[in-house]
């Protein structure tokens, strides 16, 4: 029997055919907080949780996960153990004050993201202005003027957004905005000076190049690699920006909608609106209108981590036994997991990504058999003779930053012999 709180990862192996892995899905989807379908604004732990409409998610480095809770017009925050609270804003209070937690006021925010210092950024897409909320709680107006579209650069006040959606950061503090309406990226410093980076204000298109002589139609979700690269989610395709504002087309065809897997302009979205970043360089979407979670590798090629193009619903599971509805929002932690704003199931999903495993012998007749997950995480080896057991267990292991865990059989079961693992998450 699993113990709560884990999961199954199984792997058949025969001694004669050493390297010979089954087939693998890395990431197993399960509730983080809110019940799936239910609309609300109550705070407290998982299940009990209820959101309205939450379309973007990032993370600190603590482990904490913020959520752009659109209409509650409030900023959310859930601890790694899953229990919710409302950082900012008030439920069924709109409006654009600055001020400390609940006296602030939101109008419709859609994009959230986080510093190193713990500050939360906000798109707040009604308003057409950015906000900044300090660890404690505290709201502020960092750019824009609320109630006062535009597309002027300028610091402070004097800049004008026009329904910005997603906000992201990069190591120097400075702030990138998609600007919807605009159809333009747009940066914002510390001290809130803002800049266009890409794109020209009132023209939509598809085009690369630098500066204002890329297009972009309608940008959504936006982040930021370490190396100061941006990544828009824009119309059908993800969008790549260098720090000098060079554009080029990192995968998908501005007007082809799809689904195939691919590289480049093979591979195909419909109407993706969230992206992230992991620390290795790859690319997380929330492939909004194939319900799917996508990944894009440095290289350009596109994979399906979980749900089903096509298939809408609410289930828990790994790979495309995963059901989402409308995601619009993505995040990754520094353990490797996956964030989803599983926005029209009101409700925010986790990806665990489970360990791949492989199996070299030990040159004395038993086995080395290497479990390769995410930095810290922790399972242990179960082995039986049979695929209905008995399964003896090894003590569980945790692995180091390398994401390894090795353990040794030196005396495996007789005849085919069977492994797995159970994960904790």
């Amino acid at each position: 029997m699993l113990l709560a709180g884990s999961l199954l990862v199984g792997l058949v192996l025969a001694p004669h055919a050493l390297n010979a892995a089954a087939r693998y899905e890395p990431y197993a989807f399960t509730r983080f907080a809110s019940t799936l379908g239910s609309p609300g604004s109550a705070d407290g732990p998982g299940s009990a949780a209820r959101f309205w409409g939450p379309v973007s998610v990032a993370s600190d480095s603590a482990g904490n996960v913020y959520v752009a809770d659109k209409y509650n017009d409030s900023i959310r925050k859930i601890t790694p153990a899953g229990e919710v609270s409302t950082l900012a804003g008030r439920a069924g209070s709109y409006g654009n004050a600055d001020g400390q937690g609940s006296d602030a006021r939101f109008n419709g925010p859609t994009g959230v993201a986080t510093d190193s210092v713990g500050n939360v950024y906000v798109a707040d897409n009604w308003n057409h202005t950015i906000r900044k909320i300090t660890p404690a709680g505290d709201v502020s107006t960092l750019a824009g003027k609320a109630g006062s579209f535009g597309s002027a650069d300028g610091t402070g006040s004097a800049a004008r957004f026009w329904f910005p959606w997603g906000v992201a950061t990069d190591s120097a503090g400075n702030v990138y905005v998609s600007d919807f309406n605009n159809n333009t990226i747009r940066k914002v410093t510390p001290a809130g000076e803002v800049s266009t980076l890409a794109g020209l204000a009132g023209s939509g298109g598809s085009a690369d190049g630098t500066g204002s002589e890329a297009l972009f139609y309608g940008p959504l979700g936006i982040a930021t690699d370490s190396a100061g690269n941006v990544y828009v989610a824009d119309w059908h395709s993800i969008r790549k920006i260098t720090p000098v504002g060079e554009v080029s087309t990192l995968a998908g065809v501005a007007w082809g909608p799809g689904t195939d897997d691919g590289t480049g302009s093979a591979a195909q979205f419909s109407f993706p609106v969230g992206v992230a970043t992991d620390s290795a360089g790859n690319v997380y979407v929330a492939d909004t209108y194939n319900n799917t979670i996508r990944k894009i590798t440095p290289a350009g090629e596109v994979s399906t981590l979980a749900g089903l193009p096509g298939s809408i619903g609410s289930a828990d599971g790994t790979g495309s036994a995963a059901r989402f509805d409308q995601p619009w929002g993505v995040a990754t932690d520094a353990a490797g997991n996956v964030y989803v704003a599983d926005t029209y199931n009101n409700t925010i999903r986790k990806g665990i990504r489970l360990a791949q495993l492989s199996i070299v012998s030990d040159g004395s007749g038993g086995y080395f058999i290497r479990a390769q997950g995410s930095p810290n995480f922790t399972c242990q080896l179960q082995r039986a003779p049979g695929l209905s057991g008995p399964w003896s267990t090894n003590a569980p292991q945790t692995a180091a930053a390398s994401g390894l865990i090795e353990f040794h059989d030196p005396t495996p079961p007789p005849g085919q012999g069977f492994y797995r693992t159970v994960q904790q998450y």
